[in-house]
């Protein structure tokens, strides 16, 4: 355990050893990395918990710097708790080099397969009863977090005390293929509002297109820079400012006639899943419950003929880009996720998935609760929130479009603020 100042703050990493399958905790043991976060003037203060579950799936807490960002006003009433999930960041992270000592794709799969909601609220109870004894905590998720907060509501709500969801209320009962039906409809609408604003990218987006259809392009870590690869950067669009920053990288793509390196390098920034493998081998089954995946992002998106690139190079049509969907050619290109294609293969045939939510739970759930709802988000469709606010008992969500995906993180503390006045009866 080691403490240190930052400004306004004082950290402390913490470590915790937590069974890889929690159906036999007798069995393989795994390191847990948390960073409490506590005001640097209440370091003594008995201050309850508040746990934060990162999105993704994927990544690691984030690493923020004093009290920036939503932490300024968590720390009013909170010691925060910035937990690394299992596989992610500094706890037993699961990546190309530490899944290829399990030897076999079957192995690296099975692995993988314990890496979901579930297992993390599991985590998480054992970590709440070290630090917090038999007092419930409150639990802060954002997107994939607030998946897991609605697992954790599922299946231990004695451990909460209050639930804080953002962008993050997920469809209880719909399927991987519902999930990308709904996005990409809301992704080709995005698509649409960022070419009325920037109309100029049209032909832009559809010349840089034309030039990777043409040609053997590499990004500068010798990975092929696809015309499909090109069109996944819509997943910048998801984001409060994603339609600027990608107008801002198609503004000026060429340098003495080829695709420059400044353009090829920031768009490898967007591409690589080298800060989160994770992210890519486990986001389809994060939402599997029941049958197998079969790639649905793949698969689905062969209904959306808008997404043929093909077409519209051919055609009168923009290019439309992506946005949160995995594909198997990713596993081909990434040299970070070549060597676990075969497991991802498997991943995305295994089946059955155990449910992660429990609707008779939920509807009785006495524990408050409130979630920031994001009418214009793209990752997590509003349609699929809003039975999902009804189904839970007490919870009241706030639906709002002054903020996209990203709100928690860039509303300078007003999200987590509302939320905190939302369960404790103040709005």
């Amino acid at each position: 355990m080691v403490s240190y100042r930052q400004p306004g703050t004082v950290l402390t990493d913490l470590a915790f050893t937590v069974p890889l399958d929690h159906a036999r905790p007798g069995g393989e043991q795994i390191q847990l990395f948390a960073r409490e976060v506590v005001a640097a003037d209440m370091v003594t203060a008995d201050l309850p918990w508040l746990l934060f579950l990162q999105g993704g799936p994927g990544f690691g807490a984030p690493r923020l710097t004093g009290r920036e960002s939503w932490l300024d006003r968590a720390l009013s009433d909170y010691r925060v708790l910035l937990l690394d999930q299992r596989g992610t960041g500094r706890s037993s992270p699961a990546n190309r080099r530490t899944l290829a000592r399990l030897g076999t794709a079957a192995a690296q799969a099975d692995y993988l397969s314990l890496l979901r909601a579930d297992a993390i609220v599991a985590d998480a109870e054992l970590i709440r009863k070290q630090l917090a004894g038999d007092r419930p905590w409150s639990v802060l998720g954002q997107s994939f977090g607030g998946f897991c907060t609605v697992t954790y509501l599922s299946r231990a709500p004695e451990g909460i005390r209050e639930a804080l969801i953002t962008g993050g209320l997920p469809g209880l009962h719909v399927s991987p293929d519902d999930v990308y039906r709904a996005t990409y409809a809301l992704v080709a609408r995005k698509n649409h509002e960022h070419y009325a604003r920037y109309p100029q990218d049209a032909a832009r987006a559809k010349d840089i297109a034309r030039r990777l259809a043409a040609g053997d392009t590499r990004l500068p870590s010798g990975t092929p820079l696809t015309v499909e690869a090109f069109q996944s950067l819509g997943r910048m669009l998801g984001s409060g400012t994603g339609s600027h920053a990608l107008h801002y990288l198609l503004e000026d793509p060429l340098a003495d006639g080829e695709l420059s390196d400044d353009f090829l390098y920031q768009a490898q920034a967007h591409l690589t899943f080298s800060s989160g493998p994770l992210y890519a081998l486990v986001h389809e089954a994060c939402y599997a419950q029941g049958g197998a995946t079969r790639w649905a992002a793949q698969r689905v998106r062969a209904e959306f003929g808008e997404f043929d690139a093909g077409a519209a190079l051919d055609g009168d049509g923009p290019l439309l880009f992506t946005g949160e969907m995995i594909y198997p050619w990713m596993f081909e290109n990434d040299p970070v996720l070549a060597p676990l294609a075969e497991a991802a293969e498997i991943l995305a045939q295994r089946e059955p998935w155990p449910p992660l939510y429990d609707a008779d739970r939920l509807r009785a759930n006495d524990v408050p609760t409130a979630a920031a709802v994001y009418a214009d988000d793209i990752y997590v469709p509003l349609e699929f929130s809003m039975p999902t606010a009804r189904a839970i008992r007490g919870l009241r969500p706030w639906i709002t479009n002054e903020y996209e995906h990203d709100g928690l993180r860039v509303s300078s503390g007003k999200v987590l603020d509302r939320l905190i006045a939302m369960v404790r009866g103040n709005a």
